[in-house]
């Protein structure tokens, strides 16, 4: 299988970028061409061996941070997010990857590849750390507005992404509400559980309250992309804050040093278990074809499992399986 990856779109663009298609190269022998994408001047002196995995592919513009996505896409046609789109359009790559502006990615993997027929809206489908180890949320930031047949299509692709990628057998499947009542909630949460409740096919276990997303009560949590992301941002937040107090604490004293010093096994493994680049992208789930979704922080690490994850999406044909979303 082959990948797109946009060489040029993150916070540490070129060189991370281009560190974790190395990685990848070499920790994934599936992956038979990593496509890197971008300009050959800033791509090519980070290559530093000869890789017959790696192939560098043109691009002389980047739709950055500060560019409004939908008129950029329209002004820079070689854009490196937009040449790898087009990539996976015409067959060459299976996949794209990229660390670049979401709202970029997300007009270039529409208009370039098109939606899924059936799936009026794409959802951004995030894998969060929880007790119970990675748990699906959709929508992560792609819809602020959604309707009742929005919320079910989410449901009905998070549990075919459970099932196919996560590898979970029966996914349950939970709506994020205020409370767990099937009264509770605005008029798009009650109309919501109705819907869901009415669908035999997909394991709907009801209403489930934030304070259950970090224990991990249910395998794919559905909301809108305005509830998604403040939870996404929310936990990333508490992640550092608790990061931040724990080292204030440690610090304050000899006895504290001493204490923290013997605990640090039990913090690597926090650490390991809280950390995004373990999961890799996202998917954009909704168009037809293999979109991942980078942080824009992110290092070789988080870039290599996307990689990683562009590739298991690709084997385990969760396209097509995704098509029949508007049957179940």
């Amino acid at each position: 299988m082959k990948i797109a990856v946009d060489a040029m779109g993150g916070d540490h663009a070129p060189q991370e970028i281009v560190k974790g298609a190395i990685l990848a190269s070499e920790l994934f022998p599936e992956i038979e061409k990593i496509f890197l994408v971008g300009s050959p001047t800033a791509i090519e002196p980070l290559l530093e061996k000869r890789n017959d995995k790696l192939e560098i592919v043109p691009a002389s513009e980047v739709i950055t941070m500060e560019d409004h996505p939908g008129i950029a896409f329209r002004r820079k046609k070689d854009a490196s997010i937009t040449v790898a789109a087009k990539l996976v359009k015409s067959g060459e790559a299976c996949a794209l990857v990229s660390a670049g502006s979401t709202g970029a990615q997300m007009v270039a993997s529409l208009f370039t590849l098109g939606r899924i027929k059936g799936i009026e809206r794409p959802a951004i489908a995030i894998v969060l750390p929880t007790l119970e180890g990675g748990k699906l949320l959709l929508d992560a930031g792609a819809n602020a507005d959604c309707k009742v047949h929005n919320l079910i299509d989410f449901a009905k692709m998070g549990n075919i992404y459970a099932k196919k990628i996560l590898g979970i057998e029966n996914p349950r499947i939970g709506l994020i509400n205020i409370g767990s009542e099937a009264t509770k909630g605005n008029e798009l949460s009650i109309k919501a559980f109705e819907e869901l409740s009415k669908i035999n096919n997909i394991n709907f276990i009801g209403n489930i309250e934030g304070r259950d997303i970090p224990q991990g009560k249910c395998d794919v949590f559905v909301c809108d992309g305005f509830v998604g992301n403040v939870i996404l941002k929310l936990m990333e937040g508490m992640a550092k804050a608790f990061g931040t107090i724990l080292k204030e604490e440690a610090n304050k004293s000899i006895r504290t040093k001493a204490g923290t010093a013997l605990m640090l096994p039990a913090l690597k493994g926090i650490k390991n278990r809280m950390d995004y680049a373990e999961y890799g992208g996202a998917p954009l789930l909704g168009v037809d074809g293999i979109s991942i979704i980078c942080h824009g922080s992110s290092k070789a690490k988080a870039i290599a499992n996307a990689i990683r994850v562009a590739g298991e999406c690709y084997s385990q044909g969760f396209i097509n399986a995704l098509k029949q979303v508007s049957e179940v």
